[in-house]
């Protein structure tokens, strides 16, 4: 068929740019996952699940939230996310992606503008372009362009709600978001904060609230919290006001018309919360990794950035790919990340830390990223 040939022409057209991509088994030292607390193997999440299947907890929804698929555990992990986050309300969505695209598609109305960092993930631009208002990029990281734009908007008569979404740490480079600059210019404007903490969660704040842990509860604060990667089960909290986080459970599309999360991961979440307040030698760990890394690395060329995220900035891919291949080889498991997950001229090696790996680990690391860059 004619559109086959048509995908077949398009994939080998990604093959000569050397941005055609596949799947790969796991193997080799973690400096790829975003497992950075090394909770996914917990035995404690794993005796949560089995004790819940032993109570009666089902594997399965069985449907959307709305119809029969709510179930006890997800209002039970609700309440607890929203105490522990320290906000009114929290909903819990089946992946990051879709909580992302269910809150900016659904919260900002006909006459409001959002303006968003311009390296914001890729799951919050699919939500602006569904959107019903307009959207503004800001250059990344520049909390000065955002209430630009903002003035913009109020000059030309606007007179809705502006929106600003971002993340508090960003997953390619490894950097913050100005939120306290950003918390001041949305209580100037009247304006909604949006914060994605998806890497921040479980890391950094007291207990593992993350970067915006002291700006959580404020009435124009939305925090989206995902479940995958430090807490290391699935699923993202959306953390609001009560009204807001109603208005997701009736008019967002993605939450309404998906089958629920298993119930069982809600349970799994619960205990997460609990073993990361419970455990803070867990972060301590992951932060000696990470300055160690910092600090033995740093003569690669590794941007120091003060979280788990490293990247390496290359910028030509094919030697991106073929560093990240010799890598591997060597036993290590790292990517080559190239456009157009990040920009042009600026493919990379990611390199995350968990606490999967040790300083040993690391050490010789070093010596094969040394020979792997000649």
């Amino acid at each position: 068929m004619a559109i086959l040939q048509s995908l077949s022409d398009h994939l080998r057209d990604l093959e000569a740019a050397h941005r055609r991509r596949s799947l790969q088994p796991r193997a080799g030292h973690d400096f790829a996952s975003n497992d950075y607390l090394g909770l996914r193997q917990s035995d404690r999440l794993k005796a949560a699940v089995h004790a819940a299947l032993d109570r009666g907890v089902a594997i399965g929804s069985g449907g959307s939230r709305l119809l029969r698929g709510n179930d006890p555990e997800h209002e039970a992990l609700e309440a607890e996310a929203a105490a522990f986050f320290g906000a009114e309300a929290a909903l819990f969505f089946a992946t990051g992606y879709a909580a992302n695209a269910a809150v900016l598609a659904t919260l900002p109305q006909r006459d409001d503008l959002i303006v968003h960092d311009s390296l914001i993930h890729a799951s919050a631009h699919d939500g602006i372009r569904l959107a019903r208002c307009p959207a503004v990029a800001a250059g990344h990281g520049d909390a000065q362009r955002i209430e630009d734009a903002i003035c913009a908007y109020r000059d030309s008569g606007g007179n809705g709600t502006p929106w600003i979404a971002v993340e508090s740490l960003y997953s390619m480079d490894g950097d913050r978001a100005p939120l306290v600059e950003l918390a001041d210019i949305a209580s100037r404007h009247e304006a909604m904060l949006l914060i994605d903490e998806a890497h921040a969660t479980g890391v950094f704040g007291r207990d593992g609230r993350g970067l915006a842990a002291e700006l959580e509860g404020r009435d124009n604060v939305v925090t989206l919290h995902t479940c995958g990667k430090a807490f290391g089960c699935e699923g993202a909290l959306v953390c609001a006001p009560r009204v807001a986080i109603d208005f997701l459970v009736n008019r967002a599309r993605p939450f309404i018309f998906s089958t629920a999360p298993s119930p069982l991961m809600a349970t799994a979440v619960r205990e997460a919360l609990r073993i990361v307040a419970d455990e803070p030698e867990r972060r301590a760990t992951l932060m000696a990794l990470t300055e160690h890394a910092e600090t033995r690395l740093a003569q690669h060329g590794i941007t120091t950035t003060g979280s788990q995220i490293l990247p390496l900035i290359l910028g030509d891919e094919p030697r991106t790919m073929a560093v990240a291949k010799a890598l591997q080889a060597q036993g290590f498991d790292i990517r080559g990340i190239r456009p157009p997950t990040v920009p042009a001229g600026t493919s990379r090696l990611r390199l995350s830390i968990t606490t999967n790996i040790s300083r040993g680990t690391i050490d010789t690391l070093d010596a094969a990223l040394a020979e792997a860059l000649k």
